[in-house]
């Protein structure tokens, strides 16, 4: 899963073809924490089909706020640049961000 920053996101993912799957977390928040794990294996297994990345909202607060992103963790899929579909709080979860990949495959 590659690190992203406020300099990479417009490149990896806003002009990305395809589908992106972007992890935002943030410096302290433990629920981000336990779910990097489980994004991970989700990154291995839909490796052919998605691209991950995820993005510590920390240090690119600006970059959050114009996506819209206000509480965390967020998993948030893009398709050609444009947010499809995201999965906030208590909603993202590993087997929800599954459930959708699966959808979208």
């Amino acid at each position: 899963m590659l690190e992203l920053t406020k300099e990479t996101f417009e490149k990896e993912v806003i002009g990305a073809e395809g589908t992106v799957v972007v992890d935002f977390y943030g410096d302290g928040c433990v629920p981000c924490e336990a779910l990097r794990p489980r994004v991970e294996e989700l990154a291995e297994k839909y490796a052919a089909s998605f691209k991950f990345m995820a993005l510590n909202t920390s240090k690119a607060r600006r970059l959050t706020i114009s996506q819209k992103v206000l509480g965390l963790p967020v998993l948030a899929v893009y398709k050609d640049g444009e947010k499809l579909r995201e999965l906030v709080g208590e909603d993202a979860t590993a087997g929800n961000l599954d459930a959708l990949l699966q959808e979208l495959d």
